[in-house]
């Protein structure tokens, strides 16, 4: 793994995670209670001994630098490895932003040749999965393949929202087919039996959807980018134009948990599942493959008279006599008497508010960072530093499905009501 380059894509504006996208980029989003999206993929590649680490961005990455400087050292014994953020730029021969995954490694494929590896490992950041990616590499290495593509077998429902490849029954790539539907769709189906999977669940599952991440051949990778210099995308032009110049391409299964964190909805529905008991889809608990983030050295949370199920609580929270029923609360989570938070996000804050600071903020007529007392939340999420003040009912209790109000510092997406970071809401409002 010592001759393998990671490259982790961070994604454009994130305009389908707005507004968590507002302040910060993409693979910075707060996830778990404690966690960022980035910590995924460099966690990863950390215990797959994939030490050379590069992130790609563009939109609003000063907190996504901040937090892989804060979280990840990995020269500290004098070795070569680093995690670092390459921010788009323009230069007299490249006057543009990143247009696409395969245009912004392009874009720097200059500093990417200068590294003797053989292999480079490209990767999204804003995926929730737990891959050994040595295993991944070594695939790609047996299989003598110019490319490999991250493999999941999904059923026909999830197949159109895919790229999709047909393979031999060992594996190699015959077709690639961009989100296909109809005739098109059925073309595309595959023996999953002969690839691993169960004759049960071969049947449930008979398409190969793209996963984003792909192994490059040092060659193969600048050869393409060099021949194709007005395909931008990898999943749409690169890959289906390697296939008809007849490289060995190849897919490598993967069988497992894997949640696309791209919309509002699924990135709700993903931090909510980590709370299900007793063994969710993904679980942060893994002693043998862990999770890495910042340290923050906060002190243990505190709970009062609290009643709290099915829940994630992160540490230095302080929770009052308040009802917490299926919710993730992030670090320095703080919620007041009398509050009932459910099925709900709180990304919690990035510092602490003394007991002095919040009783003179209220002589002022402000609101004290966390949620005030009386207040009900329901199906919602809390961005960072948000001030939810006193008898405050947050339910969407008209079930809109889609609105912006950044004059009330809140949205809706997929149902779901949204607080902005640093927002305030003001005592008695009801949403």
């Amino acid at each position: 793994m010592k001759r393998v380059l990671a490259i982790i894509l961070g994604g454009g504006a994130g305009t389908r995670l707005y507004p968590l996208t507002k302040m910060r980029a993409k693979p910075a989003v707060p996830l778990a209670g404690k966690y960022r999206l980035i910590d995924i993929p460099i966690s990863n590649c950390i215990n797959s001994e994939i030490n050379k680490i590069y992130v790609l961005t563009q939109f609003n990455s000063a907190s996504l630098n901040r937090h892989l400087t804060m979280s990840y050292n990995l020269s500290a014994g004098f070795g070569q490895g680093f995690v670092e953020v390459l921010a788009a730029q323009q230069t007299p021969d490249s006057p543009s932003w990143f247009e696409g995954t395969a245009d912004a490694v392009r874009k720097y494929q200059w500093l990417f040749q200068e590294w003797d590896v053989d292999h480079y490992l490209i990767l999204s950041g804003d995926q929730l999965y737990r891959m050994d990616y040595s295993k991944f590499v070594q695939h790609h290495i047996d299989c003598g393949a110019d490319l490999t593509v991250g493999a999941l077998p999904v059923d026909g429902a999830q197949a159109e929202g895919f790229g999709l490849m047909r393979t031999s029954s060992d594996g190699r790539i015959l077709e690639f087919s961009e989100k296909p539907t109809g005739d098109a769709l059925e073309a595309m189906r595959v023996n999953t039996e002969s690839l691993g999977l169960s004759a049960e669940e071969a049947v449930k599952r008979p398409f190969l959807a793209s996963m984003g991440i792909y192994v490059f051949n040092r060659n193969t990778l600048f050869n393409l980018l060099a021949s194709n210099p007005e395909s931008t995308d990898f999943g749409k032009e690169i890959i289906p134009t390697s296939l008809r110049e007849g490289d060995h391409l190849q897919t490598f299964l993967f069988d497992d948990y894997w949640e696309d964190i791209g919309t509002i909805g699924a990135f709700y529905e993903a931090n909510l599942a980590l709370t299900e008991q007793p063994n969710p889809a993904f679980s942060f608990y893994d002693e043998k493959f862990p999770i890495y983030t910042r340290p923050r050295y906060l002190p243990p949370s505190k709970l009062q008279d609290a009643q709290v199920t099915q829940s994630i609580i992160g540490e230095g929270s302080l929770l009052k006599a308040c009802s917490i029923h299926h919710c993730v609360l992030g670090v320095r989570s703080r919620v007041e008497d009398e509050v009932v938070l459910q099925d709900t996000l709180v990304m919690g804050a990035d510092f602490f508010e003394s007991s002095e600071e919040r009783l003179v903020l209220r002589e002022r007529g402000g609101t004290p960072i966390g949620v005030g007392r009386g207040t009900t939340v329901k199906g919602a999420i809390l961005d960072k530093n948000v001030r939810i003040g006193r008898d405050v009912t947050i339910v969407n209790k008209d079930r809109v499905e889609e609105a912006d109000r950044p004059e009330l510092n809140f949205y809706i997406r997929n149902g779901i009501v949204v607080v902005v970071k640093n927002g305030t809401i003001a005592d008695g409002t009801v949403i």
